[in-house]
């Protein structure tokens, strides 16, 4: 591997690698570690369980429905999300004044990932899709399927909404809109999109599933210490 330290439009540094003649790029601006859709396994190799990343370029709303459709009754998404983001999210939307179909978002939280483990493993392999993003964590399923087809999953922080609107830049295109504005697939241009915390990375390892573990070993110290001091509780 040989690293070329380089400056783009006189303004951000990058670093590029080299792997067998292919340039693989991660970008650090401010700090921040920037990944920029379409994003290859590669890219993903040196990002671990706990990492703050942040997204540039497509991603794209997908929830339940779209999940089922697709896993359930075979129905291919009618966008390509291959080697690029989906965002378990149900936004609020609104119509640009003056435009004739143009949209622009207005919030867009996460929604709660586990309701879409029981599809993750197929809906990746079908799809190709590289980066995750929702809300809390997911399980051996989404695990097994970022280990075996180079994928993470990322926590978007619950409560900022608005924030997240704000980082996307603009809707590209929606699809699937007879299933309502929550479930319809909402085709995103994002701009350091996040912080995103890596909950499962490529190697399958799941930071929530070892928090558990580390907090059960904690566990019983802890109730030693303060048992004493509250024992007079009745």
């Amino acid at each position: 591997m040989i690293e070329i330290r380089g400056d783009k439009n006189g303004s951000e540094l990058y670093n590029y690698y080299t792997f067998g003649g292919d340039f693989i790029m991660l970008e650090m601006k401010d700090g921040k570690k920037i990944l920029t859709t379409p994003i290859s396994e590669e890219d993903l190799k040196d990002i671990h369980i706990g990492d703050i990343v942040y997204l540039n370029g497509s991603m794209t709303t997908c929830r339940d429905v779209a999940h089922r459709r697709l896993v359930e009754y075979g129905r291919e998404l009618p966008y390509d999300i291959k080697d690029k983001a989906i965002f378990h999210a149900g936004p609020i939307v609104r119509k640009i004044e003056g435009t004739e179909d143009d949209y622009e978002m207005v919030s867009v939280g996460p929604t709660t990932s586990m309701r879409m483990e029981k599809f993750e493993y197929e809906f990746t392999k079908l799809t190709g899709v590289r980066v995750i993003v929702g809300k809390g964590g997911m399980a051996s399923q989404t695990q097994k399927a970022c280990r075996q087809f180079g994928a993470i999953h990322c926590v978007f922080p619950a409560g900022c909404a608005v924030i997240a609107a704000m980082e996307v830049e603009y809707v590209a295109g929606h699809f699937w809109e007879e299933l309502g504005m929550p479930e319809t697939l909402w085709w995103c241009k994002v701009k350091e999109f996040g912080p995103l915390i890596v909950s499962i990375d490529i190697s399958g390892r799941n930071l929530f599933e070892e928090n558990k573990i580390a907090f059960e070993q904690r566990k019983e110290h802890a109730f030693q210490r303060i048992a004493p001091q509250i024992g007079f509780i009745k």
